[in-house]
Order: C-alpha cells, then sequence, then structure tokens
C-alpha cells in the first residue's frame, strides 16, 4: 500500500458546486494556495438541472452548460482540483486544519465547506426498496425511462412542480402531490404546471408507501383533512420534498441548527475559527445557484482577510 502524498495549502475547499468553486475564485485571486476537493466530480446539484433562468446575464441555460462556465472561470486561475476524493478523516478544530482521503493528507490554514445538500427521503415504506426500480431523485436523469408512463411527483415548491413540468415530455401521466392546500412555488412555476394538460395535482396528500413487484407499481396516500385512504396506479415516484445538508463528515465540530445546516456569521464564518461555510449546506434564507455563488465570493475574500490578520499577528 503506497504511502499518502501530504499537501498544504491556504484555503482548502471542501465541494465543488457554484459555492465551492466561486470562493476558489475569489481566494485565488487573492493569492492564497487553493485547492477545491470534492467526492465526485465537480459541478454539484445545478448540474442535473434541465436549465436555469433566473441567474442575471444568461437567461435560459443548461445547468450542465452553467457549471462548465464556472469551471472554466476557475481554470483562468491557479487553483488545484481533486475529484472524486473520499473522505476519511477531518479534523477542523485544531490550528492546521486536516483533511484526509484515500489518497491524501490535506493540510490547510483555512477550510470552506460548500458540500451542499442532498434530497430529503420521504421515510416511507418501500421507498429504499424500489430506489432505481421506479422511485427517483433526479428527474433529468432518469425521465427518459418513463415514456408514456405515470409518475407520482411528491412535494410543493418550485423543484417538484418545475421537474413535475419537465416529466411530462416523456410521461403521459404526472401527479403532483401535496401535503397542503397550497403551493410553495413560485408563481410563474405554478402557471405553467396549472397549464399543462398531462399534470394533475393532489392537494391535501401525502404518501404511506410504495408497493410494486419488481419495480413501482402503486402508491398508497392519504388524504390528510378526510383520513381517507386510497391507491393511485404509477410506475414511478419522484419526491422533491427539500434538502438535507451533506455533514455527516463533521461529527459535531461545527455548529449546526436543528436539521443539521452549519451556522454562519455574515462573513460565512463558523463557530470555528479560519472554517467558513457556503451555499446549501449553511443556514440561509434562500437556495438558489445565485446565492451560493455570492456566497463563495464573501467566503473567498474572508478567508484571505484571515489568512492576512494571522499572519500580521504571528509577526
Amino acid at each position: 500500500m503506497s504511502e499518502k502524498k501530504k499537501l498544504q495549502y491556504d484555503v482548502l475547499i471542501l465541494g465543488g458546486g457554484p459555492a465551492g468553486l466561486s470562493a476558489a475564485i475569489y481566494a485565488a485571486r487573492g493569492a492564497a494556495k487553493t485547492a477545491i476537493i470534492d467526492i465526485s466530480m465537480f459541478g454539484g446539484q445545478p448540474s442535473n438541472y434541465l436549465e436555469l433562468e433566473n441567474y442575471p446575464g444568461f437567461g435560459k441555460i443548461g445547468g450542465y452548460d452553467m457549471m462548465e462556465k464556472f469551471e472554466e472561470h476557475a481554470g483562468m486561475f491557479d487553483i488545484d482540483k481533486y475529484p472524486m476524493q473520499e473522505i476519511e478523516k477531518i479534523d477542523l478544530v485544531s490550528a492546521s486544519k486536516i483533511i484526509e482521503t484515500k489518497e491524501n493528507i490535506f493540510e490547510s490554514k483555512t477550510v470552506i465547506i460548500a458540500t451542499g445538500a442532498q434530497a430529503k427521503k420521504l421515510g416511507i415504506k418501500g421507498e429504499k426498496e424500489f430506489t432505481g426500480r421506479g422511485v427517483s431523485y433526479c428527474a433529468v436523469c432518469d425521465g427518459a425511462f418513463y415514456k408514456d408512463k405515470i409518475i407520482a411527483v411528491i412535494g410543493g415548491g418550485n423543484a417538484a412542480v418545475e421537474e413535475g413540468c419537465y416529466l411530462t415530455k416523456f410521461a403521459k401521466k404526472v401527479y403532483i402531490i401535496h401535503r397542503r392546500d397550497t403551493l410553495r412555488a413560485d408563481k410563474i412555476e405554478q402557471e405553467r404546471a396549472f397549464k399543462n394538460e398531462k399534470v394533475e395535482f393532489i392537494f391535501d396528500t401525502i404518501p404511506l408507501e410504495i408497493q410494486g413487484t419488481d419495480s413501482v407499481e402503486n402508491l398508497v396516500i392519504k388524504n390528510v383533512k378526510t383520513n381517507e385512504i386510497s391507491n393511485l396506479k404509477a410506475d414511478g415516484v419522484f419526491p422533491y420534498i427539500g434538502f438535507s445538508p451533506n455533514v455527516d463528515y463533521i461529527n459535531a465540530q461545527l455548529q449546526q441548527n436543528e436539521a443539521g445546516f452549519i451556522i454562519t456569521d455574515e462573513t460565512m464564518q463558523t463557530s470555528v475559527q479560519g472554517v467558513f461555510a457556503i451555499g446549501d449546506v449553511r443556514t440561509t434564507p434562500l437556495r438558489q445557484v445565485i446565492t451560493a455563488a455570492a456566497d463563495g465570493a464573501i467566503a473567498g475574500c474572508y478567508a484571505v482577510k484571515y489568512l492576512e490578520a494571522e499572519e500580521k499577528a504571528s509577526v
């Protein structure tokens, strides 16, 4: 077994999505030795989005195309990139931060956490068993498998409504099931869905169980006002009920809220000096590409300021 390579940086960024890439650009522009590591390829969640139309200056652009542009921009600067790194250990509380992966031991003066969030699970019977066999969390990835089939989308926010409409490109029918009687999605997204003949809304309803043999065949649902339980024929179930932060490795080293999101101040500083958190992984009132990129800009700048202050203090 080969010995792990030891690498030293001024700023180490965990996560290569819009927040992480933005932070890297700003840190590198501040002359800090900067690296990004990610457990997968760079791009983050937006790489799976069909399109975005609310990022100023782009109009409509594919999610993958946008993240390619982010990467190209980061490539203009001296930034080291380490994709596909499996994290084994992390020490954020020591003066010198240590991130150990299967291949390398990274030591850094500052760390910026930009690991994002993942889709929440429904937590109902059949969900785990049928994941990949009718249960999916990515319409762009799996929508084409449902040509002329029936799909149930769970949720009432932008993701549920947008992805539900996208799925009508393939499915003959899309049910959008929401536990309340009104949607949380933006009005423009609601209007598009209401006009779509293939979309039908089922309000005041929650899923109880996903059933089938080799793949999904039926969804058991319950009306929360009447308590009536019924069966909904469906070939696929796509939950879009929010996100939970990717923070499993932190092990209570940073202050987090009840949902696990990392608490920061206005400079993106966490409860530990020299450690910043940005994007979907932190407490924030809005989780969008534009706010993630803005978080990255702030953290990149203030990581450099932190390094400058530490250098002055040591003189």
